[in-house]
């Protein structure tokens, strides 16, 4: 008798303190797909993979097995079902390999298919998304996009958060910033005849919709998809991304810059903890540094900084900045944001009260009516990871700022009217979910955290 089981469970067992549930396991049935398959002419190995673990089993089978000549021919790539004898190898590579007894091929590979072993560059990986999860970097990235989207889920499920989704479809721009994709069914530009009556936009931003449900709700979050039409080919902007944006009821900036540092810090516990392969394989093979980097961060007390105070240390530092004109109102570059990280602070900082200028319309306006009460957190390695603020909750100070902006009230007199049904101060953030994975991992471009990637000219499948 045999029983099925996952190469994940099979790790599990095998690695626990205890081998007692291997007194009654002799025989196992694995399926999955072959990593490998090398046969030296008597003996054979194959590393399969079944998806459930980062690490391959290593199968054994040798001349006595009844199809030896048929399984010494499976591909890469190939579909099997396996049945063997378990077989402990305290001494080698891995704890242990299966013999084969039975082997079935449930799906053949055809000879060009393009993940054979040997490396393959992100570039040409980027060209076949639908193969690439099979790859081991994509394989971990995609399995830790998993684990971090659970972390975030629970981290603000255990603090009773409510989960909100937020359309998708929206008459609204959250930044002002008129970079969006427009939804029609017309091709002109008729869209009071349109499918929705009027101008419709995907989304680039919950918060706002989400501000409404905080009103009802007190703590709320989103976590979704969001698009900008921003023509942008770096390798940290993508048209398509998640956002994770939570608000948060009778709070001010610092109870959302203490959100953040918590949020943080449960993300990268988490993904050690429940993602342990995954980032040792990040850290022996694209980033020798991410583990000890976000582990520093973890360790951290998150230090504060105003945008001024920031400002004048810029200009003090004996440092060549590419962008070298620094002034009182600018809009601070990665170069400045990681200079301040990494040389002033030695670790993560939030900087605070931004000029009013360069920030959005809906960031509660400072008694000196020159800045806002605005935060962003900077972390060593990559410079700004998460952006937030206390919202303006005064009815009166938010239309004026809006229209000082010359933006259009008619849209967003729903979002005004919050402030006048029992509107009450509160702050909020938002996280670009792919960006933080990035940061976790060391890699280095969005395309590559992405499962399907939207850039640019560039829409495969």
């Amino acid at each position: 008798m045999f029983e099925f089981m996952t190469i994940r469970e099979l790790y599990e067992i095998v690695l626990s303190a205890s081998h007692v549930e291997l007194d009654s396991l002799e025989y196992v049935q694995l399926q999955g797909w072959i990593r490998t398959n090398r046969c030296s002419g008597k003996l054979g190995f194959i590393e399969l993979n079944d998806g459930t673990y980062f690490r391959n089993a290593q199968l054994v089978y040798m001349q006595e097995l009844k199809n030896f000549a048929e399984v010494e021919k499976y591909p890469t790539g190939a579909a099997i079902t396996v049945t063997g004898k378990l077989k402990l190898t305290p001494d080698g590579k891995q704890p242990f390999e299966i013999v084969i007894t039975e082997a079935v091929l449930e799906g053949d590979c055809d000879r060009d298919y393009p993940l054979q072993k040997k490396r393959h560059s992100f570039e040409y990986m980027r060209e076949i998304p639908h193969l690439r999860p099979r790859a081991n970097s994509f394989y971990a990235i995609f399995r830790l996009r998993s684990v971090l989207s659970m972390a975030i889920h629970e981290f603000f499920q255990n603090q009773g958060f409510v989960y909100v989704h937020t359309p998708v479809i929206t008459g609204n721009d959250a930044e002002g910033a008129g970079e969006t994709f427009t939804v029609t069914t017309r091709e002109d530009q008729k869209y009071e005849e349109d499918f929705f009556g009027k101008h419709a936009s995907l989304t680039v931003s919950g918060q706002l919709h989400v501000e409404s449900f905080a009103m009802a709700f007190r703590d709320v979050y989103t976590f979704g998809p969001t698009f900008r039409a921003e023509n942008s080919n770096t390798t940290r902007h993508a048209s398509e991304f998640w956002m994770i944006e939570p608000e948060i009821a009778f709070a001010d900036l610092e109870d959302d810059m203490d959100l953040i540092e918590d949020m943080v810090k449960y993300c990268i516990d988490y993904v050690l903890e429940n993602a342990p392969e995954e980032m040792k394989f990040f850290n022996s093979m694209i980033d020798k540094e991410c583990i000890e980097r976000i582990t520093k961060v973890r360790n951290s007390e998150f230090k504060r900084m105003t945008y001024t105070e920031a400002i004048e240390l810029l200009k003090k530092a004996d440092v060549k900045f590419e962008n070298n004109k620094i002034e009182w109102g600018m809009d601070l570059q990665s170069e400045h944001e990681r200079y301040l990280c990494e040389k002033v602070v030695n670790g993560p900082v939030f900087l605070i009260d931004y000029p009013k200028d360069i920030k959005a319309f809906y960031m509660r306006v400072n008694e000196d009516n020159k800045t806002v009460a605005a935060c962003d957190l900077l972390v060593p390695g990559v410079g700004e990871l998460v952006g937030g603020s206390q919202r303006e909750e005064r009815y009166d100070v938010l239309e004026a700022r809006m229209k000082e902006m010359g933006m259009e009230t008619d849209s967003l007199q729903w979002y005004m009217d919050l402030r006048r049904y029992g509107g009450c101060k509160h702050a909020g953030f938002g996280l670009g979910f792919d960006r933080m994975l990035m940061y976790l991992t060391g890699m280095q471009n969005i395309r590559d955290v992405e499962p399907f990637p939207r850039t640019p000219r560039n829409l495969i499948f």
